[in-house]
């Protein structure tokens, strides 16, 4: 029988390949459990953490990252400490990315954000996944197996952000090259979250999104640069170009990570399960819902932070003021109390788009709607160019007995690599006519 209350969930790798018993375990004690090795108190609970996710005025997400690293830089003493969050804020690591930023500073940023991912954009981006889809998979496909996650979901997510946000092409492959690399990954388990941007994805992608800003503000073009470049507060004034930066590099870093992850347990699910392949081969209208089950069946952030300013009371449990909470999306998409049988992926469930693989509230992933797409257009164009999906066994072992390699990080939960084998379909990519305009 496993001791949970020995392993420490933020520096032991034991619960990497699978951390749902643990939660179990935590959830069967409380829906809010503080766990003993660094004093966070893990919310297992769906309805719990949809309560905290909407409470932005009690709850902080200035350690939304980093959670309980590298420590606050003071005691947090007494029965408000908003002053004292508000007083050393800029001392956090990652002070300035918007996941960690509080209304109302938050709401300024994200309304740049949302300049970039206007329901006319997407659309836009849309018509090029198709594109960036067909010309990745003619090049995998065409070795009848590969590492999925490495030969398309990783260049298929990075190539589909570039779009959005306007990369020039001459640019797009440098940028695969600088992003793509095997360091390019969240810190691991036991990171302490004090690591700096020098020679990371992140330092490359302020550097050149801060090219592409002042250019277009000296430069005006008509192009999707230009309007990020130009892009206003909602009082009208003009962000510093740092500010815009920060907010596309955050949208570009963010957004592939975690969608790569996504692509990954999805495509597994559908490679070891033939019965969902054919299903979804012969009634393609059902492929949104599997990815709504895949949102919640392997959630691919495993959880978000957030810091108690006052003194409050979540589901009959006392939380004082600084206290560290992990709202852990990936217990709470597996809630009885919410989901019937949540181990059982069910592609008919009828609550499975009521996950909070996107969390809830100010926070709520505004890249949703792009994550959702992407999945969708990358499984159909699988499923359109094969006739039939299956594991490696050289690579990950037979059937009953798989050997999966997960991200070694508390926040990111999904495969380092999948192998594939596979048989091709006769039908070819697209060539000129993007697949939303065929159908």
């Amino acid at each position: 029988m496993t001791d949970y209350d020995a392993i420490d969930f933020f520096r032991d790798e034991a619960l990497v390949t699978d951390p749902y018993p643990y939660f179990e375990h935590l959830r069967a004690r409380c829906p809010l459990q503080r766990e003993p090795h660094h004093g966070v108190v893990m919310v297992t609970g769906y309805d719990e953490a949809v309560q905290i996710y909407n409470d932005h005025e009690t709850f902080s997400s200035c350690t939304s990252v980093t959670g309980p690293f590298p420590g606050f830089p003071v005691p947090l003493e007494g029965d408000d400490v908003s002053e004292l969050i508000e007083r050393h804020r800029a001392e956090l690591p990652m002070s300035d990315q918007l996941p960690t930023l509080d209304p109302p500073v938050h709401t300024a940023h994200r309304a740049l954000l949302m300049r970039l991912i206007t329901p006319k954009r997407l659309k836009e981006n849309e018509a090029a996944m198709w594109h960036i889809a067909d010309a990745l998979l003619d090049d995998y496909l065409a070795r009848g197996e590969g590492d999925f996650v490495r030969d398309f979901a990783g260049p298929f997510t990075l190539l589909v952000i570039a779009d959005l946000l306007g990369v020039p092409e001459e640019d797009r492959a440098e940028f695969r090259a600088r992003l793509q690399r095997p360091e390019a990954h969240e810190p691991g388990i036991g990171s302490t979250g004090e690591e700096t941007m020098e020679h990371t994805p992140l330092e490359f992608l302020y550097g050149r999104f801060t090219t592409y800003i002042e250019e277009r503000r000296r430069r005006p073009r008509e192009d999707v640069l230009t309007g990020l470049a130009t892009a206003a507060f909602p009082d009208g004034s003009t962000p510093e170009v740092a500010d815009v930066v920060r907010v596309a590099a955050n949208l570009f870093a963010a957004g592939q990570e975690t969608t790569v992850r996504l692509l990954g347990s999805a495509v597994r699910t559908l490679a070891e399960r033939p019965d969902l392949q054919r299903l979804l081969r012969a009634e393609r209208q059902r492929v949104p819902l599997f990815v709504e089950e895949s949102l919640r069946t392997e959630s691919p952030v495993k959880g978000d932070f957030r810091l108690a300013r006052t003194a409050t009371t979540v589901g009959g449990v006392e939380l004082p003021a600084g206290t560290t909470v992990m709202l852990v999306n990936s217990a709470a998409n597996r809630d009885p109390r919410q989901f019937t049988d949540p181990e059982l992926f069910d592609i008919e469930r009828a609550n499975a788009r009521r996950h909070i693989a996107f969390g809830r509230g100010v926070h709520s992933c505004p890249g949703a709607p792009l994550a959702r797409a992407e999945a969708r257009v990358a499984i159909e164009r699988l499923l359109d160019r094969t006739t039939d999906i299956r594991i490696s066994e050289l690579a990950h072992g037979p059937a009953g007995d798989r050997r999966y390699s997960y991200v070694p990080t508390f926040i990111l939960r999904g495969l380092t690599e999948l192998h594939l084998e596979f048989d091709p379909a006769d039908t070819p990519g697209t060539t000129g006519t993007s697949e939303s305009e065929e159908r």
